[in-house]
């Protein structure tokens, strides 16, 4: 149990586990203000365009009957609310397309970002003074022993 315990205190001290629940908490709150771009700016504006209907009020009483709003529909029978669908798949747009943007934009940011280059090796130990000698030498300038080709 001990042993579980202090694997599970590594586990959460490593960075990517505190990371990751930042990314959870901004990602709530991004959340609920996309959640509130769509409902608040955008809905009203396809309402408007599409003749003035309130997409959060669009649905269809399973009993046939009609009602004159979603929550006096939802009190007396099961409704199909597609209008909340309608805004719940505008909310899902936005969020994946800004998802998108920002995943892109990190890309091009690492792409930006020069790895080091594997430098090509110029030079070697000498086995018997260990001095640094050109790689192509056959007898080190400081010792004069005689390299042989297996050394590098």
């Amino acid at each position: 149990m001990k042993k579980f315990v202090n694997d599970f205190k590594a586990f959460i001290s490593k960075g990517n586990v505190v990371d990751m629940a930042i990314g959870v908490i901004i990602g709530g709150a991004f959340g609920s203000i996309v959640t509130s771009l769509v409902n608040d700016i955008m809905m009203p504006i396809f309402g408007k365009l599409t003749g003035g209907n309130d997409f959060s009020q669009m649905f269809y009483a399973l009993d046939g009957k009609d009602y004159p709003n979603l929550a006096a529909a939802k009190e007396a029978t099961a409704t199909f609310a597609y209008g909340s669908f309608i805004q719940n798949v505008v909310n899902f747009l936005i969020i994946s397309f800004v998802i998108f943007v920002i995943i892109s934009q990190i890309a091009k940011f690492k792409s930006k970002i020069k790895k080091p280059t594997d430098e090509k090796v110029t030079s070697k130990i000498c086995p018997y003074c260990k001095s640094e000698i050109n790689i192509e030498a056959t007898r080190c300038p400081h010792c004069t022993s005689e390299l042989n080709e297996s050394i590098k």
